[in-house]
């Protein structure tokens, strides 16, 4: 694969720093028509960001542009116009601009004049110059989809070029004298929810982005093993090392085209690594070349280098450890599940269940495919989880129960908000003893959601984006770690995904609209509008503000799903949990099914 010119990493900054802003309003924006996105357009109805206070993350602050823009070679005298541009309310119609130049081959563009004059056209439109610059006169189109024919007529090796210098650039270490903050040495949740649109954009599957972050893991163990070697952290010298290893790591397209991977890495990879490396390969035929990489880089090397890379291998989440009895909290302990575990992943999800009748079902629900993550299910109080679970299903079993469903009394109560008093005595009465074991467990739920959130900043997942899931307490304990991440000052780098499902929380909307902050990517709430049991245990807030479980949140950039035709009580997200996170489809940018699940016929 041939190096980009300079014309082609300039538009691929301004690309990324494109799609790193539409990210970000995506982050913010109310979703009116989820089940129409086939068209690619952001189609959402709400308040312009633009109009909003909040920072946008492509502004030096945020430290998560200036570094790509460095690493790429692109001139410090354009990067302002780039970030003004990716700033500004129609940036989006630069894309297609970009795009075009991103499609050129290498000729009079790449020159060094050309650089200068694509430069200048992209400042001089944002300083008050008449005329259009490039990237204005080919993103005017009314048609959405017409932004990017451009990338229709790119080369998949080129595609491919772009995706794998902005992967090594996001996670590039390279020390620097010129004051460019970048984030903390690691992948970012936001760079990578981008690179999720900008793969959209270039009409690339996900799965091959997946395989390059498999190679871009690979070629950050070699860096950090040749780092421990030498120990010199010379700017020069890490320039020179990152050069050499961006340049080994790839081979002449074949990552596109399906040719032998010749990869630097032979004696440096975990044989656990080398075996990723070698079932991606399978599941994607077009990337087969990395089984021969793994036939390559599968020979001795040990987790220490591995660890310091993302934590891709090694102790990490299973490593973690909870201070005693930490705010008297018993039991907390991650335990891997599926087959992705160290294997250079540069992404994690951890999976919370807040029913269980079992220790294993705690990670029963979640068994599946993996995808492109390293997972790990929580353990956390189960003697209270058990308890409150088990109160509950005694109850629905009881004589008292029986007679309240046969006369509708319980679809009575959620279909009519009435007040407490209209509620049937009986049903009051009956579910006192459940009552205690509930509050309890409502509090430990919310003291696990905080040690998850210490455990997330101290890095004990590797510096790696997260995707966090749960059900029911499980839930609760998700939004109380994403509430300590907001009074910790995280601001989104973290969390990549959030899938909440039936959740026990009130709908306190400046609540939500803070968390939604720490949360880079899509954060799902899927309800069940007939699962009274929720209401009937958690009645006092529920007929005061309502509950996220029972009903959507009205938030913008919360996607509500209503999973009342899958989930007929509230125990059935045990069972069905999986099969509603699947039909989600979170690998999408976008979601692309309706706001309601219509039952088997989705999953």
């Amino acid at each position: 694969m041939a190096d980009l010119s300079g014309v082609h990493r300039y538009a691929a900054g301004g690309l990324f720093a494109l799609a790193l802003s539409q990210a970000q309003v995506q982050q913010h924006t109310a979703f009116e028509l989820a089940s129409n996105t086939d068209s690619n357009d952001n189609q959402q109805s709400g308040t312009s960001f633009f109009d909003e206070p909040w920072t946008s993350w492509c502004s030096p602050e945020h430290g998560l542009l200036r570094h790509i823009f460095r690493f790429l070679g692109i001139d410090e005298k354009a990067w302002v116009g780039l970030e003004i541009t990716s700033m500004s309310p129609d940036g989006k119609h630069q894309i297609g601009a970009y795009l075009r130049l991103l499609s050129e081959e290498e000729s009079d563009s790449s020159s060094s004049n050309g650089v200068r004059r694509t430069m200048e056209d992209a400042g001089n439109a944002h300083h008050g110059d008449p005329s259009k610059s490039r990237a204005e006169e080919a993103g005017t189109s009314s048609e959405y989809k017409s932004r990017f024919s451009e990338a229709e007529v790119m080369t998949k090796q080129r595609k491919i070029a772009v995706m794998h210098e902005l992967l090594m650039a996001c996670i590039s270490d390279v020390p620097n004298d010129s004051g460019v903050k970048a984030p903390k040495y690691g992948y970012d949740a936001r760079q990578r929810v981008a690179l999720r649109l900008l793969a959209l954009w270039l009409n690339i599957e996900w799965s091959k982005v997946v395989n390059l972050e498999l190679m871009v893991a690979h070629i950050a163990m070699a860096s950090q093993k040749e780092r421990e070697q030498t120990h010199n952290d010379d700017e020069e010298v890490a320039k020179s090392r990152w050069q050499r290893l961006k340049r080994g790591s790839i081979i002449g397209g074949a990552a596109a085209t399906g040719g032998v991977l010749l990869f630097i890495t032979g004696g440096l990879a975990a044989p656990a690594i080398a075996a990723g490396m070698a079932a991606v390969g399978t599941a994607v035929p077009a990337l087969g070349g990395l089984a021969a990489a793994a036939a390559v880089a599968g020979t001795t090397m040990g987790s220490v280098a591995v660890a310091a890379s993302f934590g891709a291998a090694g102790a990490g989440l299973t490593g973690f450890k909870m201070a005693r009895r930490t705010g008297g909290i018993e039991e907390f302990e991650f335990e891997p599940i599926g087959e992705n575990h160290q294997q250079g992943r540069l992404a994690v999800a951890i999976l919370v269940s807040g029913i269980a009748f079992d220790p294993h079902d705690f990670v029963e629900p979640w068994e599946g495919p993996d995808a492109d993550l390293e997972r790990y299910c929580l353990h956390w109080e189960s003697e209270h989880v058990l308890a409150v679970s088990t109160a509950i299903q005694d109850w629905l079993t009881s004589n008292v129960a029986m007679q309240l469903m046969s006369r509708g009394a319980m679809y009575t109560v959620l279909g009519s908000l009435v007040a407490a008093l209209a509620w049937p005595a009986t049903l009051l009465s009956a579910t006192d003893f459940i009552d205690s074991k509930w509050t309890i467990a409502i509090n430990r739920s919310d003291k696990v959601g905080k040690i998850l959130a210490k455990a997330l900043l101290k890095g004990a997942q590797g510096n790696r984006p997260v995707t966090l899931m749960g059900f029911s307490l499980g839930a609760r304990v998700i939004f109380s770690c994403l509430e300590e991440l907001v009074k910790q000052g995280n601001e989104g780098g973290i969390i990549e995904r959030v899938v909440l499902l039936g959740a026990p929380l009130i709908l306190n909307k400046a609540r939500w609209e803070k968390v939604r902050q720490v949360v880079a990517g899509r954060f799902i709430n899927g309800y069940s509008t007939n699962d009274w049991m929720l209401g009937v245990v958690y009645r006092a807030n529920f007929l005061s503000q309502g509950l996220a479980g029972l009903q959507a949140v009205d938030v913008p950039g919360i996607e509500n799903v209503d999973v009342t035709d899958i989930v007929k009580g509230h125990s059935s997200y045990l069972e069905k949990a999986g099969d509603i996170v699947q039909a989600l489809d979170i690998d999408s940018f976008y979601p692309h099914h309706n706001r309601k699940l219509q039952g088997s016929a989705q999953l």
